[in-house]
């Protein structure tokens, strides 16, 4: 949920709109104090690009290389044989 005040919710009412129809909540402030909430009518079915684009535009994906090729961090290995004995635990229900 973003937040922003009502002077400049007054003055980007079209952008605050136009996230809420994207499915953005905004929390309207007077002073810092929550005052009002404004949220989308229903939730509005996006195609799965759509969620990607919207992921990519907020910074939480990155959009993949020109190259095709998309380089993934290795998976971390734990010390020693703590792998196997956190299997072993999981298997044997915690015991």
């Amino acid at each position: 949920m973003r937040e922003i005040g009502i002077r400049e919710a007054k003055a980007r009412l079209s952008q605050v709109l136009r996230d809420v129809q994207e499915g953005v909540e905004w929390m309207i402030t007077d002073r810092g104090k929550p005052i009002a909430r404004i949220i989308p009518v229903n939730n509005v079915a996006r195609t799965l690009q759509q969620r990607l684009k919207r992921l990519e535009d907020r910074g939480v994906l990155e959009p993949p290389r020109e190259t095709g090729q998309r380089e993934w961090t290795p998976p971390l290995r734990p010390p020693g044989d703590a792998a196997q004995r956190m299997l072993q635990e999981d298997r044997d229900g915690g015991r």
